[in-house]
């Protein structure tokens, strides 16, 4: 009899080590989201269903479409986040859901046989126009803005929604105007030419003015993605149409891939990019184009001599917002990671 607890200790610890083992990770500060943003029951592992994609499951799951990258990260067994197919499984944190964790787990490969699928027709780009919100491009002649915060009514050094600002503009606006709050990042380069072609720009939120007396204006905040302080730029808001209908233009455009959108190394469908192709050569808000992957020399074996390969068309683009001399696109396509520096050409059309 003096066995049994023995016994029983040894059966939990039998079990408890024989448990599938989780190597869980949380994400930084700046990931985090509340219990409130995750969708109850989650489900461990999520299995894809036919026409899923990252985004939709950030989305559905998380209530953020742009997390999809920190699902991807913590299921590196999925080589292209273009391609997930029905039966992949997708691992959430359980145990740490609460701080918006996802587990990071290394399962046994597994082969699902099916061929490529894709959802066809017309992209609907209106819900990734929300990452022009955050990011945009502006000419390095433009970096000061048409004006800046001055202060708030109760004299505070943050702002956010529905606060009453202070602004100082360069320029006359009228009741109701909005403006965009920015602050300026780096500057973006041609990869090829090293040539500025413009400035990252984070937008913090908008301002609507209300009235104006003595050359200060008075404005209110409408929205905002970080806190707003005392001397941050203002430029007219922009308009983005969220429907957008693809051209193919002619001629012979040839450019190249500068920034990855989050600092990214790579990008796949559904990321936005920025490409060294703008207004000066013919783009507008729909313009199609096609990413390629540069030849690489080999030498063959046969003749000694050195060989280029032909370059091969690794996605495709759709322009969301063209400058002067670079755009914001949109990845609607690709068979590879795309890289910086990668070409971007005419998009043939289907």
């Amino acid at each position: 009899m003096k066995l049994q607890p023995f016994f029983f200790m040894l059966m939990a610890a039998m079990l408890l080590f024989s448990a599938p083992a989780v190597q869980a990770d949380t994400l930084d500060t700046q990931g985090m989201v509340s219990a409130n943003d995750i969708k109850p029951n989650l489900p461990q592992p999520y299995v894809v269903k036919k026409g899923d994609t990252l985004w939709d499951i950030a989305q559905y799951f998380f209530k953020d479409p742009e997390r999809w990258i920190k699902i991807w990260e913590r299921n590196l067994y999925i080589t292209n986040p273009d391609l997930i197919y029905p039966g992949n499984e997708i691992w959430f944190d359980v145990a740490r859901k609460k701080q918006g964790g996802l587990t990071k787990v290394r399962p046994q490969p597994q082969v699902v046989v099916k061929p490529v699928e894709r959802l066809e027709g017309m992209l609907d780009t209106s819900r990734m126009l929300s990452a022009l919100k955050r990011q945009d491009f502006i000419q390095p002649d433009d970096i000061n803005g048409v004006g800046h915060i001055i202060d708030s009514e109760d004299e505070r050094l943050n702002y956010g929604a529905n606060d009453r600002l202070y602004l100082k503009l360069d320029q006359a606006a009228n009741e109701g105007d909005v403006f965009d709050v920015f602050r300026t990042g780096d500057p973006v380069r041609d990869p090829r030419t090293g040539e500025v072609v413009g400035v990252l720009v984070n937008h913090l939120g908008q301002i609507r003015i209300t009235s104006q007396s003595g050359g200060i204006y008075r404005g209110q905040v409408l929205n905002t993605f970080e806190e707003l302080s005392r001397g941050d730029r203002l430029k007219p808001a922009k308009d983005v149409n969220t429907r957008i209908v693809p051209t193919y233009p002619g001629g012979n455009l040839a450019g190249s891939i500068m920034y990855i959108r989050g600092d990214a190394a790579e990008a796949g469908q559904h990321q936005v990019v920025g490409i060294s192709l703008g207004l000066r050569d013919g783009l507008k808000p729909g313009t199609a184009l096609s990413v390629h992957r540069a030849g690489r020399i080999v030498e063959d074996r046969v003749t000694g001599k050195g060989e280029l390969l032909p370059e091969e068309k690794i996605g495709e683009l759709l322009v969301l917002v063209p400058q002067q001399g670079a755009s914001i696109a949109l990845v609607t396509r690709s068979s590879s990671p795309i890289n910086i520096g990668d070409l971007v050409r005419n998009q043939a059309r289907r």
